[in-house]
């Protein structure tokens, strides 16, 4: 497994976490009618949704998993 493959996996695991306890703090703003912690909730599910799709680039663009892809394509065309 290449470097950027081991940040990807580790910024994409870190993002969803942010994402799902965002998500759970704006929800329970919600539910406190409190926006402060609504908005602070949301923007870390931002925040994390984000941090998630870095992780998914980097591991798109880590040489050793692209090589991995190529060699386990069977839908190839001549």
């Amino acid at each position: 497994m290449g470097e950027m493959n081991k940040k990807g996996a580790s910024n994409e695991a870190k993002g969803a976490m942010k994402e799902a306890a965002g998500k759970v703090k704006g929800d329970v703003g919600d539910a406190l009618d409190n926006s402060s912690m609504h908005a602070e909730g949301r923007s870390e599910q931002l925040k994390g949704k984000v941090q998630k799709n870095f992780g998914k680039a980097e591991r798109a663009l880590d040489p050793d998993t692209r090589r991995d892809l190529n060699d386990s394509d069977t839908t190839r065309r001549p």
